[in-house]
């Protein structure tokens, strides 16, 4: 059995006092050696891992370990779908545009009531069937008033005059010429304050309406 020479022992090691560690040297110096760093933290290999911070998905037990919710079984929180942003407006080319409801179609309105005067019509007559008499069909040779195409003429005491007409055929291209027609003739009547035209088709006109002048004209022999 040997002898053990205390003087062999080396000293017991003492942070406090500077003593040397016994941690692997680098070889200069004596220097401690640098640990290798972990790959995945980024911490010296050996540190104690940081300890992960509670969140909504996690669980503390009672040591203090930190458990997330999916390890024990129980289901995440839901997450709220997060809406995909972009920088065009395409809502033109996929939304269907939406149908416009079609509006109802007015009634005509009716023509305001009239009261002929008997004296001014009697007076005004003569002047506006002249000037009636000047305004022909564009498809027949013959004046409206002589075609039977004039129902009515009156006058009011404030020296309005109505005339009613219609026309050989409801499609007659004439529709709107020849009312107008009528309508600037009578108003350039001296005694006529203004002149209104309504065109009807009740009762439709047929040849009978048209007079003995007009029928020799055209060769109407009944």
């Amino acid at each position: 059995m040997g002898i053990l020479n205390l003087n062999d022992v080396p000293p017991p090691f003492d942070d406090a006092a500077g003593g040397a560690s016994d941690s692997p040297s680098d070889g200069q110096g004596g220097a401690p050696a640098s640990r290798p760093a972990d790959a995945s933290t980024g911490a010296p290999a050996g540190a104690p891992a940081s300890r992960p911070v509670p969140s909504q998905s996690t669980r503390t037990t009672a040591t203090g370990a930190v458990i997330p919710s999916h390890v024990d079984g129980s289901a995440p929180p839901p997450q709220a779908a997060q809406p995909e942003s972009s920088i065009f407006d395409t809502s033109a080319l996929t939304d269907p545009e939406p149908a416009s409801p079609a509006a109802p179609e007015a009634p005509p309105e009716p023509a305001p009531a009239f009261d002929a005067d008997p004296v001014r019509t009697l007076e005004l007559k003569p002047q506006i069937v002249e000037q009636i008499s000047t305004v022909y069909d564009p498809e027949i040779p013959v004046n409206i008033y002589e075609l039977g195409l004039i129902y009515d003429i009156g006058v009011n005491k404030d020296g309005v005059a109505v005339i009613q007409m219609t026309l050989t055929a409801p499609g007659c291209p004439a529709a709107v010429t020849l009312p107008a027609e009528v309508q600037g003739k009578v108003k350039s009547i001296e005694g006529v304050s203004n002149a209104r035209v309504d065109l009807v088709w009740e009762p439709p006109w047929d040849k009978d309406r048209m007079s003995d002048a007009a029928k020799l004209q055209l060769g109407i022999f009944d």
